[in-house]
């Protein structure tokens, strides 16, 4: 995941797959309940857990795209 921010992995994914999706994906209350890319932001930041479970599902997502 070098070089790629994790605003930049949140953002992505919330334009690709829409929060509804990521919130079933990685079932974190900042997808599912009233989300915005700060809110998630400040969470992963501070969940190491969750921060993984979203750059596997942005990987899952870019090698799907290819």
């Amino acid at each position: 995941m070098e070089g790629i921010t994790l605003e930049t992995i949140v953002t992505q994914l919330s334009e690709t797959m829409g929060w509804e999706a990521m919130g079933s994906a990685v079932p974190v209350r900042c997808f599912t309940h009233d989300p915005s890319i700060k809110s998630s932001l400040k969470f992963l930041r501070r969940t190491p857990w969750a921060r993984e479970k979203v750059e596997q599902l942005y990987l899952q997502q870019s090698k799907s795209k290819r």
